[in-house]
């Protein structure tokens, strides 16, 4: 497990925005949040009693035509990861990088041993072969974060075997229309967890909310390692509220494959700025010099995701967040400007050391 440090992979993109600052550094779809859910999060801050999981669970289980016992409320999708990591008695974790590494981050911090897999950059492609077959916890993400490729279900499911949880985070999946694309209904595959997020598309990073399917005996084991109420009321709400409507999902799903199309068709057209396709609602791309690029972006009041603190990616691969043409217009005007001008002296080009 050489290589990176914790407090690298605990590197979030919030770090790298402040206010004011045109933001392509946090991967959360601004869009208005539907009246119903405004109204129930209003609700809940009401409320006098402690937080009650049975409704939403229930709501969970009625949308993906499952048990309520195979159900999980989560404070964020975060939490599930460190669940795993100290209630599972893992012996070899693999991480599939790469990728958000809250995971890795959760089993170091537990002990426990690890392998990386390594994405090959031609696609980032996924292997199942590189899969050690000893491994008893393998953790990867689709789409995946923050190369924006989407693996089929069918390679996968592949993955799955007796003794072994198969952990598939599913946080950007609202993002791709395609419903058969996600893995949240197959609940006959052994070892087979599925973690959903509300923050990206719904806007609720603040709230924390987020939900995991997968067996009844592997739920039951993270829930009783959790504290009491750790799932607050609104997020209770809002987990209630979003897994019952479909429409918002998929007008945010149109919405931001237009907008991500129109990004990626001005980022081709810059000389040495290669881009990567994508199925949720950022970019990955690479260019000669990423962190004196990133420095000029910042100078210019311009916040993007560096990934050098993602494991097989370097400083020159930036993240960079789907927002409106306008936004796009300026970013791709900024980028064109900051690749052809000479080193601006003034600005300050945070280098990160080799890892």
């Amino acid at each position: 497990m050489s290589g990176t440090t914790p407090d690298v992979l605990r590197v979030h993109g919030d770090r790298y925005t402040r206010p004011g600052m045109l933001d392509f550094a946090v991967n959360i779809w601004p869009s208005p949040r539907p009246p119903r859910l405004r109204t129930a999060l209003t609700d809940a801050l009401q409320g006098a009693a402690y937080p009650d999981e049975t409704s939403a669970r229930r709501a969970i289980a009625r949308r993906h035509r499952r048990p309520a016992e195979q159900v999980l409320a989560l404070s964020g999708a975060c939490e599930a990861f460190w669940l795993l990591a100290h209630a599972l008695p893992v012996r070899h974790a693999v991480c599939v990088h790469p990728s958000f590494t809250e995971a890795e981050a959760a089993l170091r911090a537990a002990g426990r041993p690890l392998t990386r897999i390594i994405r090959g950059g031609d696609g980032w492609r996924l292997d199942p072969q590189q899969v050690p077959e000893q491994a008893d916890l393998v953790v990867l993400a689709n789409p995946n974060n923050p190369t924006g490729n989407l693996d089929p279900p069918e390679q996968i499911a592949r993955m799955a075997r007796d003794g072994r949880t198969l952990l598939v985070d599913e946080s950007f999946i609202d993002f791709v229309a395609d419903e058969q694309a996600s893995l949240a209904d197959a609940n006959r595959l052994p070892g087979l967890l599925v973690l959903r997020s509300l923050t990206k598309s719904w806007g609720l990073a603040g709230v924390r909310a987020g939900y995991l399917l997968g067996p009844a005996e592997i739920i039951a084991r993270l829930g009783a390692h959790r504290q009491p109420w750790s799932v607050s009321s609104p997020a209770l709400a809002a987990i209630e509220v979003c897994v019952g409507d479909r429409d918002t999902p998929a007008r945010i799903a149109a919405e931001v494959s237009a907008a991500r199309a129109d990004l990626h068709a001005r980022l081709e057209q810059l000389p040495e700025v290669k881009v990567w396709p994508a199925r949720a609602n950022f970019l990955l791309i690479e260019v000669p010099d990423g962190a004196a690029l990133a420095a000029r972006l910042e100078a210019e009041r311009i916040a993007v995701r560096p990934c050098h603190s993602f494991p097989g990616l370097t400083p020159d691969h930036i993240r960079l967040a789907v927002r409106t043409p306008t936004e796009h217009a300026r970013l791709t005007t900024a980028i064109a400007r900051a690749m052809s001008e000479p080193p601006d002296p003034r600005v300050h080009v945070d280098r990160p050391a080799p890892r």
